[in-house]
């Protein structure tokens, strides 16, 4: 089997997925990040295809940035400047070519994450 992975973003104070949020995938090797994707989520909250495919899998250590500051602003939730989370960081290893899925739970004063199915 071929290693890739997906994400999405869920938004935990309204109930619903995260539609608008921009994503950025970095791989990560010591001091060094090198960005290799982009992504936007969909209505649904996930981005329209892996955000790192099959083809362009490698295990490593990795970081996706994910943009929810305008996505707070835009509906509502931003409070005032600087806003308490604006671009939100998520590094995590991927040591075997498998299905790997990191989802974001958001909302405007915390957020977490798992690795999911």
């Amino acid at each position: 089997m071929a290693g890739y992975l997906t994400t999405h973003v869920l938004d935990t104070a309204l109930g619903l997925p995260a539609e608008g949020i921009g994503i950025a995938l970095y791989r990560v090797s010591g001091n060094s990040h090198r960005k290799i994707a982009e992504a936007v989520t969909n209505f649904d909250g996930r981005t329209d295809a892996p955000i790192l495919p099959e083809g362009k899998f490698k295990t490593g250590t990795y970081e996706l940035i994910f943009f929810a500051g305008d996505y707070l602003r835009r509906t509502g939730q931003a409070g005032g400047e600087p806003l308490f989370l604006d671009a939100i960081p998520i590094r995590f290893g991927m040591s075997e070519a498998v299905h790997y899925h990191v989802p974001l739970l958001v909302s405007p004063y915390g957020y977490s994450t798992y690795r999911g199915s």
